[in-house]
């Protein structure tokens, strides 16, 4: 399809504007939308048209609209969706998106502190004691790495032991059996209740 012949469908000049180009082209397709062969005949002009005035913009000869080169810009843009957080914003400041390792690590070093803890011979046994800091220690450490914040680290570590006793006091008045007659002393499921915490909190907060 010539050029000529471009312009002589559309019937508009050689010199005419983008606008007079794409207006002719509107109502033309829209006088012969039952006609499909004509229709596509009116595209291909309006297309033949658009690539040669691209051409010569490229060859600095003529100025081609922004609506033409670039006529994704007329769309209009969709609303931004506001995302609904699930927990308030400072809480999303000590939540942590953890790693396999970052679960798995603290799971094995406290999971040995609990197993520790099952074996004392009495609830006055030093190995309760010795556990007990010994997970203080590796909840401040294993939280410390991921922020570098020790204060921070320390403060949650420490809200985790009160969590901690706090629930396991709990759980052993309510179904804990002396030691002497084969269960559990409250000061180990204190101990091992708080091991599980430090767990939880060293693997999910930062």
């Amino acid at each position: 399809m010539s050029e000529q012949n471009s312009y002589e469908i559309l019937g508009v000049a050689t010199e005419a504007s983008f606008d007079e180009i794409q207006s002719a082209r509107s109502r033309l397709s829209q006088e012969y939308s039952s006609d499909r062969k004509q229709v596509e005949k009116i595209e291909a002009a309006y297309d033949a048209i658009i690539m040669d005035r691209l051409k010569l913009r490229q060859e600095g000869k003529i100025k081609v609209p922004e609506g033409i080169r670039f006529p994704e810009q007329k769309k209009p843009k969709p609303a931004p969706v506001a995302e609904s957080s699930p927990s308030p914003s400072w809480l999303q400041d000590y939540l942590d998106t953890p790693s396999q390792w970052d679960i798995v690590i603290p799971a094995m070093v406290f999971g040995v502190g609990a197993a520790l803890t099952l074996l004392a011979q009495s609830p006055n046994d030093p190995v309760l004691a010795l556990v007990f800091t010994f997970g203080l220690v590796g909840n401040v450490y294993f939280i410390t790495r991921k922020e570098k914040r020790f204060g921070r680290a320390l403060l949650i570590s420490l809200l985790a032991i009160v969590v901690g006793t706090t629930i396991g006091s709990l759980l052993a008045n309510l179904s804990g059996v002396p030691l002497g007659n084969g269960g559990l002393s409250a000061a180990q499921v204190v101990n091992v209740v708080t091991l599980v915490i430090f767990w939880l909190v060293s693997s999910f907060l930062r």
